[in-house]
């Protein structure tokens, strides 16, 4: 009653006649606006309430009268807009918002681009959401002030911002307005596929991939992501149909058909991808990988004599290629045939002398057969050809230890600790080593041993990860559990840490986050880490998943081990 008196004398208050709306039950609120927008007509906000309670026939009245009363006004426009897309009329959406920028430019107002993206992200976030005005909205003003020769570059950073923010629709109507401008870039359509992929829309990637490979056919990398998501929902008869049609217009594309002898490979057909690989062996400039690929196939299928004729063929076209020279030291390690291992792995040093991993392989041999002096020389070699190179220094340290399997000999701990010192003076930045020099000091001397790792190396997740192994040692379990989360967040590509994680939840916290450390671990798919490749690549694992290479790797951790 108070503030209807004020009304009668200050009709004009838009503040007045808000409270009092307020304050009033629906069908009173609607007479109350009718009266209001007589009042006060240049408030966009009376007239877009009133719109809002009235039906619709009646609320295109109100607009289209506010519109007469305030022709600079974009929210009436995009209220109007709205309220066709509610009531299903989806045809009038495109020509509001055409109409409104015809407009709102007639009567002097300029067409801000930044304005009109955030409306429509603000319509996408409606309750419920107004998706295809956002998407006209996106379609009519995203060019605007935009100059032809940046609008790939801007148009891409729009949908990258939209993006983090959440606003899903919005991104994918500027790329999907881009990819229309420029259906001849690839990146653009890689950007798209993305952002499907980001949400879990299968259907909506697999659409676009199929748009893309029409307009952009000689792209591989469009023809490698649909055959892939095909694969990963469980079609591989589509994706073979994908690789096929790609086949038609990249014939000489080595990327697509590793990518078949990868989708036969892994779906356990070894017959149809030595048929694939043998088809590729027999083009020119053909490179290492088909090679490598080749022989993995043979490995698997336990063709010894197979393998080791592909590998020296390989070698002859690639000498430089050292993952072949390992694999063929691998192959005469498991048939015994020791002197020609260290033979492979000689000649493979000799042609690739900066390779550590062929390096420590054959110094490794050394130290199985007994001959540790020749180990320890091999290495100093190589210490020599790669300087500064931790892996190196690393490899040292653990061959001295390794010469004293009861870990009591003062001469082998002395010895040890030296070259652990001398590594850590050329290598200070190394992170291995000084996860290395916090293992192993004396359990009074870690805490400051550690201290001085993280000094040196803040981030380092294996530092990181030997820490929080001491945590759990001490039975901190708290302090534990937080720093193996840190280490699996800082890199999660290193599978070791996610079975030293997994290991400690299951002995400390249950079953439950046991589990939870297993799936934050197959979504991360990590591919690095000693104990991680030393179980990924035996035969037998080869077509495990994340999970239970992860648990293989825990079967196979000592105490303490990280």
């Amino acid at each position: 009653r108070v503030l209807r008196r004020a009304l009668e004398n200050i009709p004009n208050s838009v503040k007045l006649w808000k409270a009092v709306v307020d304050l009033s039950r629906e069908d009173d609120a609607r007479v109350l606006l009718s009266r209001a927008v007589e009042c006060c007509p240049q408030h966009v906000d009376l007239w877009l309430a009133l719109a809002r309670l009235e039906s619709y026939e009646q609320a295109r009245k109100v607009l289209n009268k506010a519109r007469e009363t305030l022709p600079t006004e974009p929210a009436i426009w995009i209220t109007a807009a709205k309220l066709e897309e509610a009531n299903g009329n989806g045809a009038m959406i495109g020509k509001i918002v055409e109409r409104a920028v015809k407009s709102l430019g007639n009567h002097g107002v300029s067409i801000d681009r930044e304005y009109w993206l955030k409306e429509a992200e603000a319509a996408e976030k409606n309750e419920p959401p107004s998706l295809a005005v956002c998407r006209e909205i996106v379609r009519v003003t995203i060019g605007s002030g935009v100059e032809e020769e940046d609008m790939k570059r801007t148009w891409k950073a729009d949908a990258a911002e939209c993006q983090k923010r959440g606003s899903v629709h919005t991104a994918r109507a500027v790329l999907s307005h881009a990819c229309g401008l420029f259906p001849a870039k690839k990146g653009l359509w890689v950007l798209a596929a993305r952002l499907e992929k980001s949400v879990n829309d299968s259907a909506a990637m697999d659409a676009i991939l199929k748009r893309a490979v029409v307009h952009c056919p000689r792209a591989e990398i469009l023809w490698l992501m649909a055959a892939k998501e095909r694969w990963l929902c469980g079609d591989v008869p589509g994706a073979r149909d994908v690789l096929e049609e790609a086949f038609v217009v990249n014939p000489e594309s080595e990327d697509i058909w590793l990518a078949a002898f990868k989708l036969e490979f892994e779906n356990r057909e070894p017959e149809r991808a030595r048929i694939l690989l043998a088809k590729v062996r027999e083009k020119e400039n053909v490179s290492e990988r088909v090679w490598m690929k080749s022989a993995i196939v043979e490995r698997e299928v336990g063709d010894v004599a197979e393998e080791r004729r592909l590998l020296a063929e390989g070698l002859d076209k690639f000498p430089t290629a050292w993952k072949m020279w390992l694999m063929l030291g691998q192959l005469e390690e498991s048939q015994g045939a020791v002197d020609a291992a260290r033979t492979a792995y000689t000649k493979g040093c000799r042609r690739c002398h900066a390779c550590v991993p062929l390096w420590t392989a054959a110094a490794t041999l050394e130290q199985q057969c007994g001959v540790p002096a020749k180990s320890r020389a091999i290495l100093e070699q190589a210490r020599t050809r790669v300087p500064k190179n931790e892996w190196l220094w690393l490899a040292a340290v653990r061959q001295e230890l390794a010469a004293d399997p009861s870990g009591v000999d003062p001469d082998a701990i002395k010895a040890a600790d030296a070259l652990l010192a001398k590594g850590l003076q050329e290598c200070p930045g190394s992170g291995a080593l000084w996860a290395q020099a916090v293992k192993a000091a004396p359990r009074p001397q870690r805490k400051a041993k550690s201290v001085d790792a993280l000094k040196r190396c803040d981030n380092d997740p294996r530092i990181i990860a030997s820490i929080a192994a001491l945590f759990a040692s001490d039975r901190k379990v708290d302090k534990a559990r937080s720093w193996f989360n840190r280490a699996c967040t800082l890199d999660p590509d290193i599978g070791d840490h996610w079975a030293a994680y997994y290991r400690f939840e299951a002995q400390h916290g249950g079953d439950e986050m046991a589990a939870a450390v297993a799936e934050r671990c197959k979504a991360s798919e990590p591919k690095h880490g000693e104990l991680w490749q030393r179980v990924s690549k035996r035969v037998v694992n080869w077509h495990d998943d994340a999970v239970t290479l992860l648990k293989k790797c825990v079967a196979e951790m000592g105490v303490g081990e990280v």
